[in-house]
């Protein structure tokens, strides 16, 4: 599974070792899930890094080798009816490149989340464990 993973997911796993952004991470290499994200959501990454806490940055550059950078999207040849001009590239691209988009920015991605955009399923990383849990494809996790 294709997982693209907003920058809000990125500094979440950068800026803890516990959580449901870093379990992503933490668990992408035995599930197969493939970590995507691109130029523009890393771009977000490095300019809100330094306010995280001084091991963050050293996260970035291991938890950076885990990442599949894909080109960024900037137009879609569909009707989108999408307020949030910047983050359009992120879902945009997401829609291109992944099964599902991954984020933790509910205000920008609230009518979204939990639903799916073109067959892009949105999600917070949390909720998106707990499908797999229940799914039977995660048995890593307690409930």
């Amino acid at each position: 599974m294709k997982l693209f993973l907003d920058s809000s997911v990125v500094l979440a796993a950068c800026g803890s070792a516990k959580g449901s952004s870093r379990a992503i991470f933490h668990l992408a290499p035995q599930t197969g899930w493939n970590l995507i994200s691109s130029p523009y959501a890393l771009s977000e990454v490095a300019l809100n890094l330094k306010k995280l806490r001084g091991a963050a940055t050293a996260d970035w550059a291991h938890l950076r080798q885990q990442l599949q950078i894909v080109n960024d999207i900037v137009s879609l040849d569909r009707p989108v009816v999408f307020p949030a001009s910047k983050d359009r590239p992120i879902l945009f691209t997401a829609l291109a490149w992944s099964d599902a988009l991954l984020t933790l920015d509910r205000r920008d991605f609230s009518m979204l989340l939990g639903r799916q955009f073109y067959g892009l399923r949105v999600l917070l990383p949390f909720d998106f464990l707990r499908e797999e849990r229940a799914a039977g494809r995660l048995k890593l996790l307690r409930p």
